[in-house]
């Protein structure tokens, strides 16, 4: 997005430039008629110039100026549609068309898929602060016909959201979790997965793991996930030289391999500590190939007493 962004950002300051310079290149170029005042031509490169002014103050934070973008897409859609009435009316040659298809056109996918990830993150951010969300996804029971909100009322329990079970960071998360378990268990938290697969699916790899009698919630939907905030990966968060490398590591040479793929491939994993129905603690990975560390996240010396926040 910041690419894109800086991209846009100097194209439009060159062209505002070409456009207030020399004002009547564009015209003479493809042979118009020049305008009898080419002042209004160097207007409309000046506010050309302004809009790459804010592209590159939108790049700093596509997530956060995002009205910025959503501006610059509305002309980029109103002139070519402006363009098309002058020249079905006779009023303007169709190769001055070049300025459209540069200026407009070829911006027009990834400014819509900035404002799809802009849209997504603000869903995301509002789903996190919910907590009314997150205490209705609380009721989801596990294999065992117990809600998880009933389960953290007896202790805290540590909700780990995997990814699709046939990924390598998946396989290395049971065994991780399969290492630890009777430590974090006996530091008095319960350890509850969740998945994306049906309890057949999922039972060869938790058998492998030896970790078949854990509390695990399917959740096909993915509405548990959604509730706690977990969408679908960026391309840098999937499939960026760290998640090549970790997999590396992970499925190769830990011999996790991979595997069908089970559920959403692009879905997003993390842990959450819930005590009384609260969120105390949370891991939001910022790659799929984070490596979070369980132990630290159930620690009991910090749990705080229902109500507050850690």
């Amino acid at each position: 997005m910041r690419a894109v962004l800086t991209a846009a950002g100097l194209y439009n300051l060159a062209w505002g430039a070409f456009a207030i310079f020399f004002p009547l290149a564009a015209f003479e170029m493809v042979g118009m008629t020049v305008p009898n005042y080419p002042e209004l031509w160097q207007c409309i490169g000046m506010i050309v110039g302004v809009y790459g002014v804010g592209y590159l103050i939108a790049a700093f934070n596509p997530l956060v100026h995002w009205p910025i973008v959503l501006v610059g897409l509305m002309g980029k859609v109103f002139g070519p549609i402006g363009f098309a009435w002058a020249v079905f009316n006779g009023r303007m040659p169709m190769s001055m068309g070049w300025t459209i298809l540069a200026n407009d056109l070829i911006w027009w996918v990834p400014f819509a898929l900035i404002l799809h990830h802009a849209h997504e993150h603000a869903l995301g951010k509002r789903r996190v602060s919910s907590p009314e969300v997150q205490r209705f996804a609380l009721r989801t029971k596990t294999q065992m016909g117990i809600s998880l909100d009933e389960l953290s009322r007896l202790s805290p329990v540590m909700l780990v959201f995997l990814r699709h079970v046939g990924c390598t960071f998946c396989r290395e998360a049971l065994a991780d979790l399969a290492a630890r378990r009777r430590q974090i268990e006996e530091g008095g938290t319960r350890v509850v997965l969740v998945h994306m697969g049906t309890e057949q699916q999922v039972a060869p790899i938790l058998k492998h793991y030896r970790m078949q009698d854990i509390d695990r919630v399917s959740d096909q939907k993915q509405s548990v996930y959604r509730a706690f905030g977990l969408g679908r990966g960026r391309f840098l968060e999937l499939f960026g030289p760290k998640v090549w490398w970790r997999g590396f590591q992970a499925g190769v040479l830990a011999r996790h391999g991979v595997g069908t793929l089970v559920g959403d491939g692009f879905q997003m994993p993390g842990v959450f500590v819930v005590y009384h129905g609260e969120v105390i603690r949370s891991y939001r990975h910022q790659s799929a190939a984070d490596r979070p560390d369980y132990l630290a996240l159930a620690a009991d010396e910090a749990y705080p007493q229902p109500g507050t926040v850690a």
